[in-house]
């Protein structure tokens, strides 16, 4: 299948011919959709690569002002920077003024313009490098596809009738009690076709039409809803049977677009079924039901039942 049932999409990409630099340009993106693996190592290596190449220039200011004991500065030198007596003080001075600990035993003086110039830049530099990373790490687990883990679908399609009309009926829940706002539901048919000129559309998408009784959009997602497709002469189910369905090569792949309550970000949900998991002449279990304390109960037991 195209997209699994919890909406990955089963695509890969070959020989493309644009640059991989074109993603470093939009890096941003690039950040937000890599692994967590592979971000934290940027985020680790980022720090530890500002903080040892700072190190180095306050070592080499610290060099050239023969600042260093093998120079054996006399009483009355004034160093560029207290205390930094090799490479490891130095590298200890720029993660204290990168991270702004200020320990107060290694302090620049007024002594070099060069060491105050570095100061400001790497002070500058470290305050752009902390607002990148936590607002990727932040943008990361705030992303709306979470919210979608929380939105499911049934696992079958049932075909039957409602409203005296032949439909293709799916459950979707709501898995929060925080609603998704202007939420939309629609669908897509993908199989392969061949034109009247004999050319072969592997993946040619109709549309699905998907409708509850009160319409497609903005729904009321605060409990499990059944939306329904009409099987009528413009559907492409029209010509299948209960006996010749399973027969059949195609993927219906299912959208809930809405907007996150808490957020205001817009998510999507996807999910998709083949012939096998379309039940013809079945309906769904019911699962909501009123208790004695006049509460509406979800039994989510019977929800693909």
């Amino acid at each position: 299948r195209l997209v699994s049932k919890d909406g990955r999409c089963n695509i890969e990409f070959g020989n493309v011919e644009q640059s991989r630099f074109v993603f470093l340009i939009d890096i941003w993106t690039t950040i937000l959709d890599l692994r967590w693996r592979y971000k934290m190592t940027i985020f680790i290596s980022a720090f530890l690569g500002s903080w040892f190449l700072f190190g180095l220039l306050w070592y080499v200011v610290a060099y050239i002002h023969k600042d260093l004991p093998e120079f054996n500065p006399s009483i009355n030198h004034t160093p560029c920077v207290e205390n930094i007596n090799g490479l490891t003080s130095a590298f200890l001075f720029s993660l204290e003024t990168q991270v702004t600990i200020g320990y107060g035993f290694r302090c620049v003086t007024e002594q070099c313009a060069t060491a105050i110039f570095l100061l400001i830049f790497q002070s500058i530099l470290g305050v752009i490098i902390n607002s990148f990373m936590c607002g990727a790490i932040l943008a990361k687990i705030s992303r709306s596809k979470n919210r979608a883990k929380t939105i499911t679908f049934s696992k079958n399609a049932v075909i039957s009738k409602r409203g005296g009309k032949l439909c293709l009926l799916i459950r979707v829940a709501n898995l929060r009690k925080s609603l998704l706002i202007g939420s939309h539901i629609y669908g897509k048919l993908l199989k392969t076709t061949i034109t009247p000129e004999g050319e072969t559309i592997i993946l040619d998408q109709v549309n699905i039409e998907f409708v509850v009784d009160a319409g497609n959009e903005n729904l009321f997602f605060i409990s499990p809803l059944t939306i329904y497709h009409i099987i009528d002469k413009n559907s492409p189910f029209f010509h299948m049977a209960a006996e010749t369905i399973l027969q059949q090569d195609f993927e219906l792949v299912v959208f809930l677009d809405g907007t996150v309550e808490a957020t205001s970000a817009t998510c999507q949900v996807r999910t998709s079924y083949i012939p096998e998991e379309v039940l013809w002449g079945y309906r769904f279990a019911p699962i909501v039901s009123k208790t004695k304390e006049g509460k509406y109960r979800v039994d989510f037991q019977n929800f693909s039942k």
